[in-house]
């Protein structure tokens, strides 16, 4: 097999990983009967890290378009997980921030997502985590270099 095609077979294999992962979050939301989708979980937790950030700041972190962002923005704010007020600097913008309810179901998936990457972690061994971190860092700087 040429290099080609091992590398063609390695952003598969990416993908494929990205598509487990994400039906394994799935699964530990609904375990957890949280109302939210994969995506919905995604903006939530850039929130749970930093409030009152831009939708297109969310856009950029969450690696969504506009339009799928603003739908996000609707579903969690129906939820009652977020709302919107207008930047003071341009009204045009809008900040995000997290309701009650939104830090509430932090405190609630937070543990279990946490259980989640610390059974994979064990699962994969702390030195093999450390390797494919540092390997898939490589690749995604090759990959914006060319």
């Amino acid at each position: 097999m040429g290099e080609e095609e091992r590398f063609r077979e390695l952003m598969l294999q990416v993908v494929r990983t990205r598509m487990a992962f994400r039906r394994s979050v799935q699964r530990t939301l609904k375990k957890n009967d949280t109302d939210i989708t994969f995506e919905m979980l995604q903006v939530l937790n850039c929130l749970w890290n930093e409030q009152g950030i831009s939708q297109q700041a969310l856009a950029e972190r969450t690696v969504k378009d506009k339009a799928c962002l603003t739908n996000l923005m609707n579903n969690l704010e129906k939820k009652g997980y977020v709302h919107r007020k207008e930047a003071s600097t341009d009204r045009r913008n809008k900040l995000v921030f997290l309701t009650a309810e939104g830090e509430k179901l932090k405190e609630r998936i937070r543990p279990a997502l946490n259980l989640l990457y610390a059974k994979a972690g064990q699962e994969m061994g702390m030195e093999n985590v450390e390797t494919l971190l540092s390997e898939l860092n490589r690749v995604y700087n090759v990959l914006e270099s060319i």
